[in-house]
């Protein structure tokens, strides 16, 4: 019954599943956020594919036993996807997103790589023209060219954001900025529960096969371990209430709230490695918020007028 309504859903645009969207994707951003944190503690002593594939496995094993504990879930079958190959597709993606990002903390900060993730909520409104067929007028696309303009502000050429790890970082939020409009696509099909699951147990066999290109390194500590339980669990929990958030609301509604990430990673980032954004970086950010906010101004005043 439940893989019935799931193939039957019409996602909706209004403004009461809109505020528990914002609400639930705000909280989730902010649980991923100081996962991010306890990643980059972690794949100091780990290495990269260590902490991709175990947190991959956490979190896969956490969203399956909520699923499976609910009386009125449907059990293991919300996890079983409708569309396999756009559910594999989306998970495929955010693992090169992830492990873009952990790849990235070896030679930045991570307030630095969410000032360059701003870039997103821009990214998903030009993506949205093919992939959800909307149309962007022109002041949505000057606000978005100027909010790009933001990104050189941060990177000034010649800058300390200029480093090995910065082409793949930005092919990594492009990545990203995909697989938040694929969310929304797959709500019409797919649980939350089936995404989230099928995201993590990507990340998880994408970290083994790493593996032989970053072999892990302090491995046997328990303090690791629970590290990398909690980011598991947490991070698969909190991948639930994303897709989740992306099923009740618009992407456009939900995007600016990307924001939210440089405010509990800049802090996560200063209280456990003591990291300060620089000057340019955190001005370049403001541009490009600006600019995403400004879309999500001009998208109300056009929902408005229909």
């Amino acid at each position: 019954m439940s893989r019935t309504v799931a193939a039957e859903r019409v996602l909706t645009d209004n403004a009461a599943d809109t505020i528990r969207g914002i609400g639930l994707v705000a909280l989730s951003y902010a649980v991923l956020a100081l996962g991010d944190a306890s990643a980059k503690w972690a794949i100091l002593s780990t290495g990269v594919a260590w902490a991709l594939m175990w947190r991959g496995a956490f979190g896969a094993a956490s969203v399956l036993a909520v699923t499976v504990y609910r009386s009125d879930s449907g059990g293991w079958r919300r996890i079983v996807p409708v569309r396999w190959r756009m559910v594999l597709l989306r998970g495929a993606l955010s693992s090169f997103t992830t492990a873009a990002w952990y790849l990235s903390w070896r030679y930045m900060q991570l307030a630095d790589t969410y000032a360059l993730g701003f870039t997103a909520p821009l990214i998903m409104t030009v993506l949205a023209i093919p992939m959800l067929g909307e149309r962007i007028r022109w002041r949505r696309m000057l606000s978005t060219l100027l909010g790009f303009g933001g990104v050189l502000v941060m990177l000034r050429p010649g800058g300390s954001l200029w480093n090995p790890a910065l082409p793949l970082l930005m092919a990594g939020i492009v990545s990203m900025a995909i697989t938040r409009i694929m969310a929304r696509q797959l709500s019409r099909t797919e649980t939350a529960e089936c995404q989230a699951f099928w995201l993590m147990a990507c990340h998880g066999l994408t970290g083994f096969c790493l593996l032989a290109l970053y072999p892990p390194g302090l491995t046997g500590s328990p303090w690791i371990w629970l590290v990398l339980a909690g980011l598991g669990i947490s991070s698969g929990l909190a991948h639930c209430v994303f897709t989740v958030a992306y099923g009740l609301a618009p992407v456009s509604a939900l995007a600016p709230y990307e924001y939210t990430m440089l405010i509990w990673g800049g802090a996560a980032g200063y209280a456990v490695f003591g990291e300060v954004p620089s000057p340019s970086t955190v001005f370049g950010a403001a541009i490009v918020a600006a600019a995403g906010l400004y879309n999500l101004h001009r998208e109300r005043l056009r929902r408005g007028q229909n």
